[in-house]
């Protein structure tokens, strides 16, 4: 099994159940030593998400809006994000491990193991829609994970934006999202999400922590300083720093910012 042309026929495919039978299947192949790497092999660019074939594609401007999360239908709304989100965000794992060559084997251990957590927490999530009467492609999305994918194509770039941005600003706003559904007391179908979003959050630390390690990596390797992140962020989301909104500081420091980037992030951030 070649591990490059493995991983692009993973990005092709369209419906979950395949995707993630498929990825499983690679991994333990992987795991098991079982893949050739050839590093020769030419990543493409991908003209648009391996999901627009089987979900609804819409602007972010038209995606609906989160309703209230006490009736069924709020928390259906509310979860079809999220597994959106936890949708795209194996095939932004696959494709780290799929574009970027000749890095350390531990490189790809990271993020195929990033992968196969995303993988299941799509199927923990995709498992409550179906007991809330939905599905995953029922409600229409937007392709915005995937432009920032196909915006970063080099390596300091990617992990700036994917694991340092992105999964992290889910470290901020996970808690809330815990938080709200907490103030529903005896809502059962409440507290079953909040289980599904607290393994999240654990393993999301994880994840932001692994891309640290591998922006760091990037930026020794070209010999830029750690602080040229504020410069991509700033090329890819203008205006993202500095933010109002509190940081999960305890979170963040755990996946590897440093003191001096919060406070960059948040003049009021009170760490040490």
């Amino acid at each position: 099994m070649e591990f490059f042309t493995s991983l692009e026929t993973l990005l092709t495919i369209q419906k979950p159940q395949e995707k993630c039978a498929a990825f499983k299947t690679f991994y333990k192949a992987y795991v098991a030593g079982e893949c050739i790497m050839q590093h020769s092999h030419e990543a493409e660019i991908f003209a648009e998400p391996s999901y627009v074939g089987f979900c609804t594609l819409v602007s972010p401007t038209v995606v609906l809006k989160r309703r209230k999360l006490s009736t069924l239908r709020g928390k259906v709304i509310f979860l079809h994000a999220i597994a959106h989100i936890e949708y795209s965000a194996i095939d932004l794992a696959i494709d780290a491990a799929y574009r970027f060559k000749n890095l350390p084997k531990a490189y790809y251990d990271d993020f195929l193991s990033i992968a196969f957590d995303e993988v299941r927490h799509f199927e923990m999530l995709e498992t409550l829609l179906h007991e809330f009467g939905s599905f995953y492609s029922d409600l229409p999305v937007h392709d915005s994970l995937f432009e920032s994918c196909m915006r970063t194509l080099e390596l300091i770039e990617r992990m700036a934006v994917v694991p340092r941005y992105l999964e992290a600003n889910g470290l901020d706003v996970t808690p809330m999202m815990i938080e709200k559904l907490n103030q529903l007391k005896d809502d059962v179908d409440a507290k079953k999400i909040i289980k599904v979003l607290e393994i999240i959050l654990e393993e999301e630390c994880g994840h932001v922590s692994k891309g640290d390690r591998w922006f760091k990596y990037s930026c020794d390797e070209v010999n830029k300083p750690y602080d040229i992140y504020f410069n991509i962020i700033e090329k890819h989301f203008p205006g993202s720093f500095p933010r109002k909104k509190d940081l999960n500081i305890k979170a963040r420091q755990e996946a590897g910012f440093s003191c001096g980037e919060l406070k960059k992030m948040n003049a009021q951030s009170k760490c040490s």
